[in-house]
């Protein structure tokens, strides 16, 4: 950027010097350069600080690490590379013989705990009825009993006779302890629930829910919009849920998925605010500066960030500097450009404060737009980072 400043102020002395027929001697040069030092030195120092520029400028997007969520070997790789994807589609399929065996045996369980829990229903209704019946025979037995105890009392039968009805009525009651005790043990074992639902059942429902979980597991589907690139998994490849070893990389094309961001120095950031207007020149698209707004001042950087150790933090060997980072929300329509994810950028911003001194910004970024045509195949234009 001095650079081209320099030009230009050289340009326009030269003109000066030719419409104005002024001497060429020592004087005035030396006149000239320490104007034009002086000049550009304010200039500069009061562009950047009011109206910032970056040539750190990237569209930025995330790409989620696709792993398979059981162990198995490969038997469809149906998507292709670079494929537009929709939320749900179809990225691979595990052999799903082996969980689907397992879900078969769950569900065979569970219909058999089913099973169970009417027959202890049964058992209950059972349990219930010999208890009644043991009590209608005790109460039978306590009739008999009083009927001789009364008979007795009158001195009417002997007693070896009322004896014999009273082991009859205490043989009912032991009788009927047995078959109450036998209705708690059955009714415990019905009425042993989670929920309302039997815990035998809760529990092979649980396991059938957790196979059948897994046997969904053996199709991988695209988690959001996107596409797969650099497809290299094929059918007979063995397949392990392990974090640190995905088998695709999905890059995610939805709105809320990228951003594009620039990199300032932090001069100016009492000067950057959400709201302002911005400017974005791609390497991708020379001689075209498309208009935009500031989206967001981030407030973190990079370098202030202190991970988690068991050691104190060394402040000597902390990265100086770093820069702030802002979004951009591009207002003109970039849809008709190839641009892709990833693509770099330079990025001005015109802030409320001396607002003369952005349409020298605008001049500037629009001649590192145009040399964006100058490129090597070494370099990458401006915008990557080739110098000029």
């Amino acid at each position: 950027m001095e650079i081209l400043l320099c030009l230009l102020y050289v340009a326009l002395c030269i003109a000066i010097f030719k419409i104005f027929k002024i001497p060429v001697n020592q004087w005035t040069l030396m006149t000239a350069v320490l104007v034009g030092l002086f000049g550009i030195s304010l200039l500069l120092l009061a562009m950047n600080y009011n109206h910032p520029y970056t040539k750190n400028g990237r569209i930025y997007f995330t790409v989620t690490p696709i792993i398979p969520g059981v162990r198995g070997r490969v038997v469809e790789v149906p998507v292709a590379p670079n494929q537009p994807l929709k939320e749900g589609d179809v990225l691979f399929k595990v052999d799903p013989k082996p969980y689907q065996y397992v879900v078969d045996e769950r569900k065979a369980a569970l219909a058999e705990a089913e099973q169970n829990v009417r027959q202890l229903k049964a058992s209950l209704d059972q349990a219930t009825a010999n208890k009644d019946r043991a009590a209608a025979q005790q109460k039978l037995a306590q009739d008999n009993y009083d009927r001789q105890a009364e008979l007795f009392s009158k001195q009417v039968i002997a007693q070896a006779t009322l004896d014999t009805y009273q082991r009859n009525l205490d043989t009912a009651k032991q009788s009927t302890v047995g078959a109450q005790a036998e209705e708690d043990r059955a009714r415990l074992a019905y009425t042993s629930n989670i929920g309302g639902v039997n815990t035998s059942v809760a529990r092979l429902a649980a396991e059938l829910s957790d196979a059948q979980f897994d046997l969904d597991q053996t199709v991988t589907r695209a988690p959001s919009h996107g596409f797969v690139t650099q497809v290299t998994l094929r059918p007979g490849m063995y397949v392990v849920p392990i974090p640190l070893k995905p088998v695709m990389a999905f890059v995610n094309t939805d709105p809320k998925d990228k951003a594009l961001t620039g990199a300032f120095w932090q001069n100016s950031l009492q000067r950057v605010k959400s709201g302002d207007r911005a400017e974005v020149a791609f390497a991708a698209v020379p001689g075209r500066v498309f208009r935009g707004k500031v989206g967001t001042v981030i407030d973190a950087i990079p370098t202030g960030q202190l991970p988690p150790s068991g050691t104190l933090i060394d402040v000597g060997s902390l990265p100086e500097g770093g820069r702030a980072l802002a979004t951009i929300n591009l207002t003109d329509d970039v849809s008709g450009y190839n641009l892709p994810l990833g693509a770099a950028c330079q990025i001005a911003i015109y802030t409320e404060h001396m607002e003369g001194l952005s349409l020298l910004r605008m001049i500037l970024l629009r001649i590192r737009s145009w040399e964006n045509y100058v490129f090597t195949e070494e370099g990458e234009g401006s915008g990557g980072g080739h110098g000029h």
